[in-house]
C-alpha cells in the first residue's frame, strides 16, 4: 500500500490552533494586568465576574503553597509535558481535524500558562463563575484562556477517540 500523503491543512492544524491560543491568551493576560488590580471582583452577568488571581500552583491551586524546589519541579513537568504534547500533535495531529484541533488546544494552552510561569513565577487567572441557587452559591476556582483551551481540548480528544471507535470493527478474538 502507498504511504498516506499529510494533508498540509491537517499538519499546520494543531500549530496555527496553538499560535492562536497563545496570542489570545496573552491579550486577555495584559488587559487584565492594565486594569485590574490583584484580588478585584468585577461582575459581568450573573455567575460570570473578572478578577485578578495570580495563581503559583497548577489546576485549581494545587501545590501553590510548595517551597522553591517544588515549583522548580513543578516548571520542568509543565515543560516536558509542553514538549510531549507537541510531539503528540506533530506524531498524530494530522489522522483527524477534531484531533490536530484538540491538540493544537492543549499545546496552546499549556505554552500559554508556561510563559506567565516563566516570566512571573505565577499564573494569572481572571475569569470567576458561579452558580447561585437559594441560599446556596458554587464557585469554580478561578481559571483563564489558556486553561479553557486545554480544557476543551481533552474534551475534544475524548471525543474524537470515542468517534474514531465507532467506525473501527471490533478486536476481540474470534469465539470459534
Amino acid at each position: 500500500l502507498p504511504a498516506r500523503r499529510r494533508h498540509p491543512m491537517r499538519s499546520a492544524l494543531p500549530w496555527v490552533t496553538a499560535a492562536l491560543v497563545v496570542v489570545l491568551d496573552r491579550v486577555t493576560k495584559m488587559l487584565v494586568v492594565d486594569h485590574l488590580t490583584v484580588g478585584s471582583w468585577t461582575p459581568v452577568v450573573p455567575g460570570l465576574a473578572l478578577t485578578r488571581v495570580h495563581n503559583t500552583g497548577i489546576a485549581f491551586s494545587l501545590f501553590s503553597d510548595g517551597s522553591w524546589l517544588s515549583r522548580v519541579l513543578l516548571h520542568a513537568v509543565i515543560l516536558t509535558a509542553v514538549v510531549l504534547i507537541a510531539w503528540m500533535a506533530r506524531r498524530h495531529g494530522h489522522h483527524r481535524l477534531l484531533a490536530g484541533f484538540a491538540f493544537g488546544l492543549i499545546l496552546g494552552g499549556a505554552a500559554g500558562n508556561l510563559i506567565d510561569r516563566v516570566l512571573y513565577g505565577w499564573v494569572i487567572d481572571f475569569l470567576h463563575l458561579w452558580l447561585r441557587l437559594g441560599d446556596r452559591t458554587w464557585s469554580w476556582p478561578d481559571f483563564n484562556v489558556a486553561d479553557a483551551a486545554i480544557t476543551v481540548g481533552a474534551i475534544l480528544l475524548i471525543l474524537n477517540e470515542l468517534l474514531a471507535g465507532r467506525g473501527q470493527p471490533s478486536h476481540a478474538p474470534d469465539p470459534s
